[in-house]
């Protein structure tokens, strides 16, 4: 309807915050970082293991964050890194940007916010600590900028923030990358069955219903059960509907027993 926005998730509000005086065309390339969540430092063979043997550990893990205090659902989507699928496709419907020039890479600090390429191959990147009143202040603020003082939160620092690393994400370890890149490239409706079949599952998972890569695997199942279902152009009612017949999927098939993992006791 014409209304101006502006977002408000810490990796949205860098993009914005790095397009600021852009002019049209200038944008290349979007690069999401990524901390990796609770398992960037474990092998998936360990993981694999743990789900085997230690499930209630798994479970625990994966509810816990290294540099955000998050709820549990947020927590877990950035252990699968489901957040950050999801993100990607938030990108190409905020900017325009084709899924072939939209990036992630792990960045364990959770400095560097996100970052934009331009045309003449300059990198320009929004840096802060790990706290989301900056890009909620923004997103109130936007077109201004608000003096903050030092307490209400600490100024950068760059001899204590120390190094900056970056990694290529393994897509084996997070299959949602893979995912939700299919999802965002099939359109329509199934980024939002994407979406509501990870809400679902993670619920059930949080819940012990089911184990760590049920989580994936149940996605994986809703999406190919919708692939003769799909609508390209959907409708408001169209979307809502697909987004309760995915939460049902999930539930049905875990229901029908089409799931093998152990659950945490």
């Amino acid at each position: 309807n014409g209304e101006k926005f502006s977002p408000a998730d810490s990796e949205h509000s860098a993009l914005f915050q790095c397009m600021q005086g852009l002019p049209p065309g200038a944008l290349r390339r979007i690069i999401l970082t990524a901390s990796g969540g609770a398992f960037r430092d474990f092998e998936l063979a360990e993981m694999q293991r743990m789900a085997e043997q230690e499930p209630e550990k798994l479970h625990a893990k994966a509810t816990t964050h290294p540099n955000w205090d998050m709820g549990a659902k947020i927590t877990c989507d950035s252990a699968t890194l489901m957040n950050k699928a999801l993100e990607v496709i938030e990108a190409h419907y905020l900017y325009g940007t084709s899924y072939d020039n939209i990036d992630v890479v792990i960045h364990p600090q959770s400095i560097i916010h996100s970052m934009v390429e331009t045309a003449d191959s300059s990198v320009l990147a929004q840096l802060g600590w790990p706290d989301m009143r900056l890009p909620i202040l923004y997103t109130m603020s936007w077109p201004q900028r608000v003096n903050c003082s030092e307490q209400t939160w600490p100024r950068l620092d760059f001899i204590k923030m120390g190094d900056l690393t970056f990694k290529e994400p393994d897509v084996n370890k997070y299959p949602s990358l893979t995912m939700g890149y299919a999802a965002g490239r099939f359109g329509g409706t199934m980024t939002g069955v994407f979406s509501a079949a990870n809400e679902q599952a993670v619920a059930m998972f949080l819940e012990k219903k089911i184990g760590y890569f049920d989580i994936y695997k149940t996605i994986d199942m809703a999406m190919e059960a919708h692939k003769n279902d799909l609508i390209l152009d959907p409708s408001l009612d169209d979307i809502v509907a697909c987004d309760l017949w995915a939460r049902q999927n999930v539930l049905d098939n875990v229901n029908a027993g089409k799931l093998s993992a152990k659950v945490p006791a």
